[in-house]
């Protein structure tokens, strides 16, 4: 009973080896197209830098206004709870934004 049970361990630890040597060799590839990537076309380099950083720009400019958008509909949500001294301020700050628009 022993015996099968350390033969059951040895093929285990054997999948197990197979498996983490197959792991290292697909991130040594791995490491080696990124190497290519970097040694590659400077132009296609430039190129998806600056696609990438259009996209990051609107993203930021759109997550932006968005959180602006909530903050300001949870502040008028505070005036109209008609708090004395933080309501005038909040309604001072959302008139000062609306007249800028």
């Amino acid at each position: 009973m022993c015996k099968r049970n350390q033969k059951i361990l040895e093929d285990k630890l054997n999948i197990l080896e197979l498996g983490i040597n197959k792991i290292s060799k697909n991130l040594e590839n791995k490491e080696k197209h990124d190497l290519i990537y970097i040694l590659g076309s400077k132009k296609e380099i430039i190129k998806r830098n600056i696609i990438a950083g259009i996209f990051r720009g609107i993203g930021t400019g759109i997550g932006f206004t968005i959180i602006t958008a909530i903050i300001i509909y949870f502040l008028q949500r505070i005036v109209r709870l008609n708090i004395p001294v933080i309501g005038e301020y909040i309604n001072d700050i959302i008139e000062i934004v609306q007249h800028s628009k």
